[in-house]
């Protein structure tokens, strides 16, 4: 639009979203508590990696087409928060005898944890309401190739999302050591990780499905 909002003021709208604890920052913690900072950085990688696919949505006008079908919309809010509340129970009802769960580590390869922390982040609700009514206010028409204005948009994801989830990531992955002698401890952390993601999937989701 031609009185697209200022750039600032995206970046301001995307670290209060990023900051606030949700999905993705419940995955990045519980990886690096339960896998070092390699893990966690892993999964900060996959979540970048998850913004590259809602900004191609927007850019290829899917976001058009989930607006217009709202059936399509609801259907992908509901997956998404229900495989998130499955990655949830698992951890709420672990105990310490049977280890973390695969769902939030990847326990067979570091390249399971990217894929986990990607797969996250695409199926998170919150990424579809911000595509669908935020970004679409800073994009300008006739001013700079659309292409661009949606890279331009894109790093600052990117950029805001490293700056935030990268520092946590080392900061966990450093308090694993802590840990590693409390079960107790992790295993505390573990449930409540299960928790953040439980209720903040069924809470964005039904708001996305009002919205």
């Amino acid at each position: 639009m031609d009185n697209a909002a200022p750039l600032w003021i995206f970046f301001l709208m995307v670290l209060g979203i990023v900051a606030l604890p949700g999905m993705d920052m419940a995955f990045i913690v519980g990886s690096a508590l339960h896998g070092g900072r390699r893990r966690g950085l892993l999964a900060v990688a996959g979540v970048m990696a998850g913004a590259v696919f809602h900004i191609l949505v927007t850019g290829l006008g899917i976001s058009v087409v989930l607006n217009w079908w709202p059936a399509l919309f609801n259907a992908l809010l509901v997956g998404g928060a229900a495989y998130l509340v499955w990655i949830g129970f698992n951890l709420v009802r672990m105990d310490a005898s049977n280890g973390l769960p695969q769902a939030l580590v990847g326990t067979r390869s570091e390249a399971a944890t990217f894929r986990q922390a990607l797969l996250t982040n695409v199926l998170n609700p919150k990424a579809y309401v911000f595509t669908l009514a935020v970004l679409p206010q800073f994009l300008r028409s006739g001013d700079r190739p659309m292409w661009l204005q949606f890279v331009v948009l894109g790093l600052i994801i990117w950029a805001v999302q490293a700056g935030v989830y990268g520092p946590l990531a080392l900061a966990a992955g450093s308090a694993r050591q802590g840990l590693a002698s409390r079960p107790g401890a992790r295993l505390f952390l573990a449930r409540a990780t299960g928790v953040v993601l439980i209720a903040g999937a069924l809470l964005t989701a039904v708001q996305g499905w009002r919205a």
